[in-house]
């Protein structure tokens, strides 16, 4: 039987953090909300099960490398090496929030979750539940908690009910707050280059990495 719990993204209970902690540090997958979209959730941990689980629940091919969430923007330099200071401005800016940065990843990370490259998607989310998850477990690799090729989920009740069914736990934290992917930029190259436009423009991505 599918298990839900009720959450404040904000101010999480004792009770719903518990439970999401024992289910990642177990390697479960979860579905979390975020500042941005309802997002399934494991432990970035060596070997963990759970990571491969998550592209058999949402019917994707494992092609592609998952982003990591971390806990505050100052984990940025224990995850991310040679980041340029246009890159920090944009750390200074816009996390926590919906800015997801490609980086060269440090050895600090599991080499199952980089791409072939070395790289590595880092996201600080505006979310006081899954930065205190992060806290508690350490980085997190997650996707958006749709199946592949349909809408992302904005609110529980609109994750689809195989998702639910499949998942250790889902966390229901009503309408997500921004309701919008986050914006993707690659600061591996000497200037941002914008791999996807989400909740922040590219203009404001330009306009704070050229102050």
């Amino acid at each position: 039987m599918a298990r839900v719990m009720h959450v404040n993204q904000d101010n999480p209970s004792p009770e719903a953090l518990d439970a999401a902690v024992e289910a990642l540090k177990s390697g479960g997958v979860i579905v979390s909300p975020t500042d941005s979209v309802y997002g399934l959730v494991c432990a970035a941990t060596p070997g963990n099960p759970a990571h491969r689980s998550i592209f058999a629940i949402k019917q994707r091919p494992r092609t592609q490398t998952l982003p990591l969430f971390v806990a505050d923007p100052e984990d940025l330099p224990r995850y991310a090496a040679g980041v340029p200071a246009w890159a920090h401005a944009l750390v200074r800016a816009y996390w926590p929030g919906a800015l997801t940065l490609v980086v060269t990843a440090t050895a600090a990370l599991p080499a199952e979750y980089l791409a072939p490259t070395g790289t590595v998607a880092l996201r600080c989310p505006n979310s006081e539940l899954v930065r205190e998850l992060a806290r508690r477990v350490g980085p997190l690799a997650q996707t958006s908690a749709n199946t592949h090729g349909k809408p992302s989920a904005t609110t529980g009740v609109s994750v689809d009910s195989h998702i639910v069914d499949a998942v250790d736990l889902t966390l229901d934290g009503g309408p997500a707050p921004i309701a919008i992917a986050s914006t993707i930029v690659d600061c591996t190259g000497p200037t941002p280059r914008i791999l996807r436009e989400g909740a922040i423009t590219e203009r404001d991505i330009k306009r704070i990495a050229a102050a």
